[in-house]
């Protein structure tokens, strides 16, 4: 949905650089206090040693980033480079048994990995969605598909099975969830697919193999099992032109990626600055909106390299993965922003196009819309942050779908569609906004996020409508600035 019109080259030259000028100015800022607030008690506890040939410190506040790229960085290339050598040698001699290389190697790297326990458990949940979907009835497919789930986000359920895993391997608790989660799902898919198989059933064998795919196993993205299906068991391997230059053009540009990161997280702490309220309270709105929306950017960018870095796995394979996220910059349309490209074909495909039919029903898109947004609620783990982003994120795609009805005037009444794009995105600037205070919320802090809103949604907006009603007033001689200044309080 939404109209996709180009604006002329000049208005999105005049965007562009309004923003980067606005970015520039906040990383600034940011780099000053970096480099001259060392000693702060706050930088001591995430600011951690790190290249000691440029005397750089480095902010280690994003554990995730932390644990993929410096921790345990060896241990994922040997068993990623592993699948690449194995699959490789397996399209060469025999590709007409390459998915079943895919099942074997993907399950000795677990049980290595985590143990026989785990693969017992992960077995055994397979083995139920596979016995529920010969049933052939999709009602039936969720709800066990979803209480399934919900085994892995509520108590005691989470407790009880994580109790067959033991041991103190760091990463161990990390990859448990991981791999459990993203196994029902996949269960789920290929559940639904086999009650539309109008002859016969899936074997279970087929189930494995997709379940057990390595490069997707723990951290996804989730490729429906359709597509999985058709180009894992394609005994064609040939490639386009240029194809081969294309994927490792990807994954070197991932590898640049991981550098500039390095690089920007010894020089800038924009990761631990949000965590020092003391420090923020005296800086201007635009180094606020700059560190609050540089956060917001780096988390669309740390998700796009790890996605991409799988993804470039999975294209040696011969698979077709769904794209890395779309970055921030890059939104006009609410409707657009897919962090997870694979859990959003999957929510798509079997929950929000099937319930939401072509679209252009409101009540019928407000029940596709909740149920979308309650399953991906559950799949992320209930709590009062999740519900939040659930409710901004639901609320929003229902308005961007009023206001393109409201937009949608008679024949002769028509605008241009780079007018309509203007309007909307005059009308989204509020989703816009529920994407920035979400995230802001979801990887900073409550107090971060509250100190944004105020500073920028409230106290900024509302001072410079208030100076202005001043000149108006005091232009026609009418002295109402005592109340204009408790009305203007109550905000600020």
């Amino acid at each position: 949905m939404g109209v996709k019109a180009a604006l002329p080259r000049y208005e999105l030259y005049f965007y562009n650089v309004v923003l980067c000028t606005a970015m520039l100015w906040a990383a600034r800022w940011i780099f000053d206090v970096s480099s001259s607030n060392s000693n702060r008690k706050t930088f001591k506890t995430s600011v951690q040693p790190g290249w000691y040939y440029s005397g750089r410190k480095m902010d280690t506040a994003d554990v995730e980033w932390m644990m993929w790229f410096s921790t345990f960085r060896e241990h994922v290339i040997f068993a990623l480079s592993g699948h690449v050598i194995f699959a490789k040698i397996c399209s060469l001699l025999a590709p007409q048994y390459r998915s079943l290389v895919f099942m074997v190697y993907g399950m000795l790297a677990v049980f290595t990995s985590m143990g026989w326990a785990y693969v017992t458990l992960i077995l055994s949940h397979c083995v139920l969605l596979y016995s529920i979907s010969l049933v052939k009835l999709r009602w039936l497919c969720f709800v066990a598909g979803l209480t399934t789930l919900a085994t892995f986000k509520m108590e005691p359920f989470i407790s009880w099975q994580a109790g067959f895993v033991t041991g103190s391997f760091e990463l161990r608790p990390l990859l448990f969830y991981g791999g459990c989660g993203f196994t029902i799902m996949r269960c789920m898919s290929f559940a639904l697919e086999n009650c539309e198989k109008k002859d016969g059933n899936y074997s279970i064998l087929e189930l494995l193999k997709y379940n057990f795919y390595l490069p997707f196993f723990y951290f996804g993205p989730i490729m429906t099992f359709d597509k999985f299906y058709i180009q894992a068991n394609n005994p064609n391997l040939t490639r386009k032109d240029g194809e081969m230059w294309n994927i490792c053009l990807q994954g070197l540009l991932h590898l640049g990626v991981i550098m500039i990161v390095a690089v920007l997280l010894h020089f800038m702490y924009i990761l631990t600055i949000p965590s020092d309220m003391k420090l923020l309270k005296n800086i201007s709105d635009w180094a606020l909106v700059g560190l609050a929306y540089l956060n917001l950017v780096y988390d669309w960018v740390k998700a796009a390299v790890m996605f991409g870095v799988i993804n470039t796995i999975s294209r040696l394979d011969h698979l077709d993965p769904p794209k890395p996220p779309k970055c921030i910059t890059m939104l006009y349309v609410f409707s657009e922003t897919h962090f997870d490209r694979g859990i959003n074909d999957f929510l798509c495909k079997y929950v929000y196009n099937y319930l939401g039919g072509k679209h252009d029903n409101v009540l019928d898109e407000l029940i596709a819309s909740l149920c979308t947004f309650g399953i991906a609620a559950l799949w992320l783990g209930p709590g009062w942050v999740v519900f939040i982003w659930a409710f901004l994120n639901c609320f929003g795609r229902n308005f961007e779908l009023w206001t393109a009805q409201n937009l949608s005037f008679h024949p002769q009444m028509a605008i241009s569609e780079s007018m309509s794009r203007r309007i909307r995105a005059v009308f989204n600037t509020f989703n816009f906004w529920t994407i920035v205070l979400y995230n802001v919320l979801a990887l900073n802090s409550l107090e971060f996020a509250k100190l944004v809103a105020k500073r920028l949604l409230l106290k900024g907006e509302l001072l410079v409508i208030s100076d202005q009603f001043k000149c108006i007033l005091k232009s026609k001689r009418v002295y109402y600035n005592d109340n204009l200044e408790i009305w203007t309080k109550m905000f600020y």
